[in-house]
């Protein structure tokens, strides 16, 4: 019955917090006799009982301590229940001592009350917490009950355990251990919880044969982290996040809060340092554009950006619906929208971006409009052609027209040594920029349709600095591998992995912005930054690792298919190709790479053929040209291997 039985009635609680009231009464007027109860007027008594009994009921009522939910007493229901017994003994003893009511005067008047208080105030709470651990001890009779570790002791750790305890989450959760890194708590008690340290986990889980294990600390360092997830992993435990105490719904944990540790968490490294004091002193005050700013990259970028308080940010994208979104994040960010303004164009179309110049005059040009999809590219080589090559020329050519200080590039690891379309198209995109360092005053900028853009135009404005940023894959970007294993394992599988031994290098789309800006911040005109990417991941490891992480086992309730490479994909990404070699830089996390100095005039000349061949929409003359360009790039898995035969170097 009890168990069935979610909160006792109000009612209950007031007749037992009068009942208690009325003994403790009582009991302090037999103590302040020394018990001796034949001198007791039992009329007067009757008319005292009567009187105190009246003034809790008025008490009791007006601050509602009968409100509470009994198995769910804090220190926040005893201070109240405190203050009301105060409230109601000092009533008492006023009324006592009145002359109007000298009938119901009672002796020792001072003494019963301070018996009174204290013994009211240890009943009504000793019944409370009675009630509390009854309905706890009936919780934790249920069969199937999880055990439980909490990795962390602090105040987020302790409200999150108390919080389980309660019946009515739905989670059925019995703590066994908290483990902690701090060993002034090592061997202490909380909630009757012991505390051990970290070297004590893989123990605790065999002993204790726990469940799951709840990480209730935000600042865990990574290698913890990671140590903490892999022995779970191996004795099928299941890892659980709780969020900041700050993202807690309404101030309160909600145990739908509770979520799988994602695979982000494990892969992510130590945070990167930025000097952001230089990006400020570049960033502050000046007006900002990013292409494809509604992208994973672009839209990250705007959202740093805007810290460093431009004059504007000019956000540029095609995609209205993804704009408008970021829009509207924005202003809900408490931002103005007088410091961004979304422009909608295309950065192939060169009249719709000189527009943008024009009105907007920008001092800072962050490129990240591309596509990047290497099965989609490989079977749309002219479009690859037209948004990462076109579409970087016009905006490269419009900023050095429109004097623009910096244009930064995002760019890949695929543009090395490319065996793909989409590699390829973002390689000669690198060469033309890079190339933009050697133009002369001399020369002439053709753009789209045959524009040119004159050097009276040019003359007299400060050179701009071209610099390209080269990483890897991000975490989470639109179309990778992790949210399509995660849609997948929502499915209940397979996760489709396309090779055995295929790998990648990962990095968090926060991370990876923030080096773009330090690199931009940093960059003289020319470079191309690559940066640390760390070690590269097996993908087929990484699925393993997405399915145990998600509560399953791999092969049994998710399986792993293997696809086979798709159309211009190779095995193993790499950040430089054998004529490159690279230099540190004051940021141990970026590189320069030292790649071959390209001549604008001869490079130019190929871009615009490419260009040119690209508006006929002939994929293969259009990969024969691209090839020519990029000598060291030779299909793989591609109907264009056939046309990897040894071709003229064309610079």
């Amino acid at each position: 019955m009890l168990n069935r039985m979610n909160i006792v009635p109000r009612w209950i609680i007031f007749f037992l917090d009068i009942f208690f009231c009325t003994i403790s009464l009582i009991s302090a007027h037999a103590i302040s006799n020394n018990f001796e109860l034949s001198h007791l007027d039992y009329n007067l008594l009757n008319k005292i009982l009567f009187t105190f009994l009246i003034i809790n009921c008025i008490v009791f009522t007006m601050l509602k301590t009968y409100s509470g939910i009994v198995r769910y007493t804090s220190g926040q229901d005893s201070v109240r229940i405190l203050f009301s017994v105060l409230i109601s003994n000092v009533a008492f003893y006023i009324i006592s001592k009145s002359s109007l009511l000298a009938d119901v005067a009672l002796s020792r008047i001072e003494q019963v009350i301070i018996i009174n208080v204290l013994f009211s105030f240890v009943l009504l709470i000793s019944y409370r917490l009675m009630v509390k651990y009854m309905f706890s001890y009936i919780n934790n009779l249920k069969l199937n009950q999880k055990r439980v570790i909490i990795y962390g002791a602090n105040e987020t750790a302790i409200t999150t355990k108390r919080i389980l305890d309660q019946q009515g989450t739905g989670l059925n959760m019995n703590i066994v251990a908290f483990i902690d890194e701090d060993e002034r708590k090592r061997g202490k008690k909380v909630d009757n919880i012991r505390i051990y340290q970290l070297a004590d986990i893989e123990k605790i889980i065999i002993s204790e044969r726990i469940n799951e294990l709840i990480i209730a600390q935000a600042d865990v360092d990574i290698n913890i982290k990671n140590t903490i997830v892999d022995i779970c992993l191996v004795h099928n435990v299941r890892v659980l996040n709780i969020p900041p105490i700050t993202n807690w719904i309404g101030g309160h944990l909600n145990p739908s809060q509770l979520q799988n540790i994602k695979i982000e968490d494990v892969l992510e490294r130590e945070p990167i340092q930025v000097n952001n004091v230089l990006i400020d002193q570049q960033i502050h005050g000046k007006n900002i554009l990013v292409t494809g700013a509604a992208g994973s990259i672009g839209s990250e970028l705007v959202r740093q950006l805007i810290q460093y308080q431009p004059a504007v940010i000019i956000l540029n994208d095609i995609a209205e619906t993804a704009l408008h979104e970021l829009q509207l994040e924005l202003e809900d960010a408490g931002h103005e929208n007088s410091s961004f303004i979304t422009f909608i164009g295309d950065v192939r179309n060169a009249e719709r971006m000189t527009l943008l110049f024009e009105t907007y005059t920008p001092n800072y040009v962050y490129h990240a409009a591309a596509y990047k999809h290497v099965p989609m590219m490989e079977n749309n080589p002219c479009e690859a052609i037209n948004t990462n090559v076109l579409g970087t020329k016009n905006i490269a050519d419009l900023s050095m027209r429109y004097g623009v200080d910096k244009f930064v590039m995002i760019s890949t690891d695929k543009a090395v040594n490319p065996t793909n379309v989409m590699g390829a198209s973002k390689r000669i995109a690198e060469m033309y920029v890079q190339s933009l360092i050697d133009f002369h005053s001399n020369d002439n900028i053709i753009i789209n349709n045959g524009m040119s853009i004159m050097t009276d135009k040019i003359k007299g404005k400060k050179r701009t600095k071209y610099i390209t940023t080269r990483f890897g894959n991000v975490l989470g970007s639109n179309g990778s591998v992790i949210p399509r294993f995660k849609a997948q394992i929502q499915k209940g599988g397979p996760i489709t992995v396309t090779h055995p031994e295929i790998t990648r290098y990962f990095m968090t789309i926060p991370e990876a912005c923030r080096l773009v800006l330090e690199a931009g911040s940093m960059g003289s005109g020319g470079e191309i930054y690559l940066f640390d990417m760390g070690k590269s991941v097996k993908i087929v490891d990484l699925a393993k690792k997405m399915i145990r992480l998600s509560g399953f086992v791999v092969d049994q309730d998710i399986k792993i298919t293997f696809t086979g490479l798709r159309p211009g994909e190779k095995l193993y990404e790499e950040l430089l190709n054998d004529a490159e070699n690279t230099m540190p830089t004051h940021h141990e996390k970026i590189m320069i790479a030292k790649v071959r100095k390209q001549s604008y005039m001869q490079i130019n000349k190929h871009v615009n053929e490419l260009i040119s061949l690209s508006s006929m929409y002939n994929d293969h003359i259009v990969v024969r040209k691209m090839k020519e360009i990029v000598p060291e790039y030779k299909s793989n898995n591609s109907i264009f291997e056939e046309f990897d035969v040894e071709i003229p170097v064309a610079l």
